[in-house]
């Protein structure tokens, strides 16, 4: 199994890389050759080294990296790609691992590989992580936080009843008060006419939080959630939706639907309203759809952040791979 490097941007758009991509069942949004250019012309001008495992004149998996003065990682950034990691074959992953492995070790342009946001219940992981030791690399598996999962039943009414009667009164509770006050309230999506404005009340709401989460949406973060809004929106892979009554925007969220499941992105609310918790109330009231529209998963994606557990999500753990020679 022969391994080829590129680091031409072409690549991004070639049929091999999203064919890999969809006969890999761990392969999320964030593998996608959509995405990870998306991520380069952004925040990754330089660096871009993309490796493609064949066999015979086939593609049997694809793995992209950004290479920045001796230190390699994967293409996607630890702060805004929750999953990373090859692509490929289930069938061909173990041997595909074992050259891309190999090609690594025989690069001497690299000082230091920090692999992360690696699901560690995961195939790659492991086969990654061996497959790097028997390249005589110094292989070693940390913790890169967890993710937060939350699997849907059939009805609403049945997602309810799952949670401790705790949880249950919590969320039934805070639907209420929010809805004392603004009676009307409901969950509105934006449409392509409506994404621009939608969009810059959004980053209001985000540059609002307090902390480090109101500094997050700087100028080029700001011009990344355009671009993925503007790219996957007619697609109907990216999803801004608010929380709503009679014009005025109470909470709002960016998600990406893939496979049958959402990817909770990111979200915000109005701090000033804080007292009716819209921001949790959003989350619900997504739930309560997500479930009538047959979604079978809510992935909370990495943080491990309290109110997610509120809502019954479960963590999965998530690893790096430092590769040192």
């Amino acid at each position: 199994m022969p391994l080829e490097w590129t680091d031409d941007p072409t690549v991004f758009a070639s049929r091999e890389w999203a064919d890999l991509h969809r006969v890999d069942p761990e392969a999320t949004f964030f593998h996608t050759p959509t995405y990870l250019k998306l991520f380069w012309e952004e925040f990754g001008a330089h660096g871009l080294q993309v490796a493609f495992v064949t066999e015979g004149e086939a593609p049997v998996a694809v793995a992209a990296f950004d290479l920045t003065d001796g230190l390699l990682t994967f293409l996607g950034g630890f702060d805004v790609t929750d999953y990373m990691g090859p692509v490929g074959a289930p069938e061909r992953r173990e041997q595909a691992a074992k050259e891309l492995l190999t090609g690594l070790a025989a690069r001497e342009d690299w000082d230091l590989a920090d692999l992360r946001s690696l699901p560690e219940g995961g195939t790659w992981l492991p086969l990654l992580a061996g497959a790097a030791r028997d390249a005589g690399l110094r292989a070693e598996v940390g913790d890169d936080g967890v993710a937060l999962m939350l699997p849907l039943p059939r009805t609403f009414e049945a997602y309810l009843a799952g949670l401790t009667g705790k949880l249950r009164h919590e969320i039934r509770r805070k639907e209420r008060r929010l809805r004392e006050a603004f009676p009307a309230a409901r969950l509105v999506d934006s449409g392509p006419d409506t994404l621009t404005d939608d969009l810059g009340r959004f980053l209001d709401l985000h540059r609002s939080s307090p902390g480090e989460k109101g500094k997050f949406m700087h100028p080029g973060m700001e011009l990344f959630f355009r671009r993925l809004g503007s790219a996957l929106l007619p697609d109907g892979v990216f999803r801004l939706v608010f929380l709503e009554s009679d014009g005025q925007k109470l909470a709002g969220a960016v998600a990406f639907r893939w496979e049958g499941s959402l990817h909770l992105y990111n979200s915000a609310y109005d701090h000033g309203l804080a007292r009716v918790a819209p921001g949790m109330v959003l989350v619900s009231e997504l739930i309560k759809d997500l479930v009538a529209s047959g979604c079978d998963r809510l992935d909370m994606l990495k943080g491990d952040l309290e109110y997610k557990y509120r809502f019954g999500a479960r963590p999965r753990k998530i690893a790096r791979l430092l590769l040192r020679r």
